[in-house]
């Protein structure tokens, strides 16, 4: 009878976190450089459902795919695994107050493609932080922004990776956000709709950590050399014209990575001038998603014939613009159409070789959506 009274007393804590993945619309290869970004959360998510246990232990469930991690509350983690981001994120939110004190049962789900450039990894790591922050506290104001930062820092930081901040601002801050990655940061949402939004899948994995690092070094190779024979250069004062001025100080090597920092930089600004006005012009935002695809394609060489295969069959189904998204190498395109040739759109990308292809809408971000005593 005391038994049964006891269980009847216990009280399991329930919390469910939810990140979204995200897409970039404009400045891809351009956060790691200090210039601005424009990206989108987008709804497909990360799910993760925590119970708590009597165990002092994290007990992980992947199912999508296949796999089962255990960590042990009280680890520090003094030595990180390459991209164990699970780890870095313990070990970050503990500088910060974040002190694990009970286990928890936790499985999580997603129906964001995994390694397709549409940021499932750090859709995990975000909802992973958004979890304990819910279930353990900090000693900071827990804002998205700080949020954000925690992801950063748990990913990028940590892990000492080329990478930038947009994929954990855009999760962590949600909606239509512009991104100023120079110091000092800021941003700012600038919509939290976008009509005839597309995502197709190539099926072709995306290639990161080497590419990214590649890209970045020739970049600021580049920006270096201009800087050494012209000492005044502002890579966030440049404009598109002057491409043509310093050319002539770098190597031939050289000079697609310069010119695509500086023409991708001109077209985000553009791009921007758009967002803020009161009414969209879809068919403008395409045509400046068209010049930024054809950077990354043209110059930076990022893409693969079957994203080639994929964007080119929307423009032909009436697409205003599409382009690569993320690091390159396979991955995603997105895509932007009169909301009323959506299908036909999403139809051609499927025909042209895509493993999916859907509509999207824009997201709120990284929240909690259940925190419950059972």
């Amino acid at each position: 009878m005391y038994y049964s009274v006891l269980i009847q007393n216990v009280k399991v804590i329930k919390i469910t976190s939810l990140a979204p993945g995200r897409t970039c619309l404009f400045g891809d290869h351009q956060d790691y450089l200090g210039l601005p970004v424009i990206a989108c959360a987008i709804n497909r998510n990360i799910k993760l459902v925590a119970e708590e246990n009597q165990t002092k232990t994290f007990v992980l469930n992947m199912i999508d795919i296949n796999e089962k991690r255990v960590i042990d509350i009280d680890a520090t983690f003094e030595k990180l695994e390459p991209r164990d981001y699970f780890a870095s994120s313990l070990r970050v939110l503990r500088r910060h107050g974040c002190i694990p004190k009970v286990g928890y049962d936790i499985t999580v789900t997603g129906d964001i493609p995994i390694n397709s450039g549409t940021s499932s990894s750090s859709a995990l790591l975000m909802a992973w932080i958004q979890f304990l922050i819910t279930a353990f506290g900090v000693d900071d104001e827990v804002t998205p922004e700080f949020i954000a930062k925690m992801g950063y820092a748990s990913e990028v930081l940590e892990h000492g990776e080329p990478g930038g901040m947009m994929d954990h601002f855009s999760i962590g801050v949600g909606n239509i956000v512009y991104i100023n990655t120079k110091d000092p940061f800021s941003y700012k949402i600038i919509g939290t709709n976008l009509k005839g939004l597309i995502t197709g899948v190539s099926g072709v994995p995306k290639e990161t950590i080497g590419l990214i690092g590649e890209l970045k070094g020739n970049a600021l190779m580049a920006i270096d050399m201009v800087k050494l024979h012209f000492p005044d250069f502002d890579l966030n004062t440049s404009e598109i014209g002057d491409i043509d001025r310093y050319r002539n100080c770098l190597p031939d090597r050289l000079i697609p990575f310069f010119e695509a920092a500086l023409r991708n930089y001109h077209y985000t600004k553009e791009a921007l001038k758009e967002f803020e006005k009161p009414v969209l012009d879809l068919k403008r935002i395409g045509e400046l998603m068209n010049q930024h695809h054809e950077v990354l394609r043209d110059l930076l060489k990022i893409t693969v014939p079957r994203i080639d295969d994929m964007i080119n069959a929307a423009l032909r189904a009436g697409a205003y613009g599409a382009k690569i998204v993320g690091s390159g190498g396979g991955g995603s395109i997105v895509a932007i159409s009169d909301p009323e040739k959506e299908a036909s759109v999403i139809e051609a990308i499927l025909k042209a070789g895509a493993r999916e292809a859907y509509g999207v809408t824009v997201d709120p971000g990284v929240r909690i959506i259940e925190n419950i005593e059972i």
